[in-house]
This record gives structure tokens, sequence and C-alpha cells, in this order.
């Protein structure tokens, strides 16, 4: 099996599986950017994609693809990414999570009462996190990849005597992949340095011995120590390495990071951080800073409030916010949820008036690359870069951005 790098003309890094004769023997595999004869013994099964995957990412730097709710769930994961570790007992890691948008029109989403969105996603009555002194939801992690959870692909997941290091989040190949926070990018090569892991990787330090791992990558975005921000475009999302099909292998470090003993189950970690890994609106609590921040303020300025947009969801927003969770019936906290968030965004297209709420908009969709203008207006422009993003997130692509375009840009 051959690997090949390539890059484009407008310097995307591509990267694919060219495979040959397939059999359960073991394969030579050569590491993109090594000299020649360097190889990697590959035992478990390779990937099952063809030269044609190569002609079509080096045509398209975005292909299209089907929408991934029509992938088969539950074979889209590693083959190995594996440490020498015993497996976690998985405990509820092993739940199938799907992000995959409505074949409804999103339009219908808006009927959707806050009552149901929070059942769903069983917060409600439930103590914020800010209450009990922890902060961690302050808006500084972000969602890195729209996508489902595919059986086998949880934390600790049995990869022969070994424990799977991370979470597998299943999508097309060429899906967007993001940073879940702002840091510097400290590897950038095949396996990301660690042992046990296999194909194009990234790893970001986010200061204090903090550490994310983005595991299987077709295309890079930054370069090696490039200073990101949360949200910010790094990587595509694809099938390198060792693997039954195209995922994000997502890990997350603390305390240090190495092949074993630092990594922690990600779904927590970024729960706990207000992020549904894969797909969920997020949770932002007070003392929040940020594009979001920004987004909630020029959004509750559609609504009459004055609030200045300095991305600081400090006491003059929160008193906002609680007064239209009051007004709304929801829980009077503070926090901007997943039972808020449906009930302050507009749906917004090319037929929408100028406005705060497209400015929230325009400030969602910078935190994730855009660099569209600020200026209110949902213009030719906005259209194209909401289509843009659609696309690449395998979302339908109308240029109308409603609940399920919202929710992945805030996510």
């Amino acid at each position: 099996m051959d690997i090949a790098h390539i890059t484009t003309p407008n310097g995307i890094v591509l990267f694919s599986q060219l495979v040959g004769s397939v059999s359960g023997e073991s394969q030579e595999v050569q590491e993109a950017g090594t000299s020649p004869g360097r190889t990697e013994k590959n035992r478990s099964p390779p990937c099952m994609f063809t030269s044609a995957h190569l002609d079509s990412l080096v045509k398209e730097r975005i292909p299209r693809f089907t929408p991934y709710k029509h992938f088969l769930r539950g074979v889209h994961m590693c083959g190995s990414c594996s440490a020498p570790v015993p497996p976690a007992d998985s405990n509820g890691s092993n739940r199938h999570h799907d992000g995959s948008p409505s074949p409804w029109s999103r339009r219908t989403f808006f009927g959707i009462g806050a009552g149901a969105t929070a059942a769903v996603a069983g917060l409600a009555g439930t103590t914020p996190a800010y209450a009990a002194g922890t902060a961690a939801m302050n808006g500084d992690w972000c969602n890195p990849a729209l996508g489902y959870f595919p059986t086998g692909g949880h934390y600790g997941a049995p990869r022969g005597n070994y424990g799977h290091e991370g979470q597998d989040v299943t999508n097309n190949i060429g899906t967007g992949v993001y940073a879940a926070a702002a840091g510097t990018v400290i590897r950038r090569s095949w396996g990301g340095g660690l042992a046990g892991r296999t194909g194009e990787a990234l790893v970001i330090s986010h200061g204090n011995n903090v550490y994310s791992f983005y595991g299987h990558l077709s295309a890079y975005h930054v370069g090696l120590d490039a200073s990101v921000s949360a949200g910010q475009l790094i990587a595509d999302m694809g099938a390198t390495g060792n693997v039954t099909g195209p995922h994000l292998h997502f890990e997350t470090h603390t305390g240090g990071l190495s092949s074993t003993g630092t990594s922690t189950d990600p779904v927590p970690f970024m729960n706990g951080r207000g992020v549904d890994l894969g797909g969920g609106w997020p949770r932002i609590d007070p003392e929040s800073n940020g594009e979001r921040v920004k987004s909630i303020q020029h959004l509750m300025n559609q609504r009459g409030a004055d609030l200045e947009i300095d991305g600081y969801y400090g006491p003059v927003s929160v008193d906002v916010v609680q007064e239209f969770q009051s007004d709304q019936g929801l829980v009077v906290d503070g926090q901007v949820g997943p039972e808020t968030w449906p009930e302050i965004v507009y749906g917004l297209d090319t037929g929408s008036s100028d406005g705060s709420h497209v400015r929230g908009l325009q400030e969602a969709m910078n935190k994730r690359s855009a660099g569209v203008l600020v200026d209110g207006n949902f213009g030719p422009v906005m259209d194209g870069a909401v289509r843009d993003y659609q696309s690449l997130n395998q979302l339908v692509v109308d240029g109308y951005a409603g609940p399920v375009t919202w929710q992945a840009l805030v996510g």
C-alpha cells in the first residue's frame, strides 16, 4: 500500500492511500513525508480506498460527498491508535452519537420547544457547572468536527491487547477539522510522534500541559509552530493510516504528552468544558469570553438590548439573558446552553433584513475561519460563505442558516 503526498497549487497538503492488492498478510506502508525505505508494519485491515479518491482530492480541495448520515454506522474507525495500557472500562463511553442533519427542512426545527430540547440534552433542572465554582464552561473550547460516534470507536475500546486512546468521530473525507481550543501546533507528522498512532496527524499544545491530538487527516491547513485560535480550520478529515474508513481520531491529554498515561476520555473532558463532542449546542457560562459571546450579544441586541459588543459575558450581558430566559419560561440561570440557544438564534438567508442577528451569525462564521465582514448584511458574499461552510461540514447546502447550521457553528 503506497502513500501519496501531494501539494495542490494553493498550498494544501493532501494525503491518500493507493490500495493495491489487499490481503490479510503484513503490508509495508511508507510514511508520508519520510525518506523511501522507512516503513511501518501494518497487520490490521487496510483502508478501503482506491486511487479514485486521490483523483477527487486533487481535482477539488473540498470534495462534495453524500451527507454523513448515509454512511453505514459502526465501521469507520481506527484500526489501531492504541497504547500499551489496560483497556478502560467504557461505562457509557461507547454511546452512539448521531449528529447527522435531519432529512427535513431545517426551518421545521424552529417548531421544537425548549422543553423538548432540554429533555434531549438531559440538562433540564440540573445545576449549571459554574454554580459549583468550576468555571470550566468559559467559551475556551469548541467542537473539533461534526459527525457521529461509531460503535467501537470510544475511548478504551479494545485494540488487540491495548486500549483505544481517543474518541473517533466519523464523517466523510474532506469534512472540516477545527482546533478545539487556542494553542500552538507542536506536531505535524505521520502519527503525531506518538507510538501506536498512524496516519497524518496534528498535536496542539494549549498550555498548562494540556494537549489535543487530531489523527487520520487528509489535508493540513496550518503549519508546524503555527498559533491557532479555538474553532480555526486546521485540517480535513481523512482515512490515512490504519483505519476502516474516514473519521477524526481525537485525543485529549493532561499533565503531559506521551504515548501512554496522559490521555483522558475526550467525551467527558469536552463535556466538562461545555462542548458536546461530535455535535450539539454548547454551554456558555457567565464570565466567558470570545466570538460566541459576541454572537450572543448581537442576538440580544436584535431583541432590543443595547449591549456593548466586547465578547465578555459579564454581569450586564448575563442580566439581559436572564431576563430573556424568564420571559420565555426557561430556566433562569444565565447559562446559554441547549435550552437557550434554539430560542435566541434566527433563521437567516439572503432574504433577511440587515441587523444585529446577521452580525451574530457573521461572528460565529468567523470563529470557523470564514473571514467575512461583520456588517449585518446577508448579501451574496455571506450567502457564499454559509454555503461553503455547509459543504465543508456535510450539511444541506442551501445558504439557509437555521438551527442546524447555527448549532454546528457555535458548538
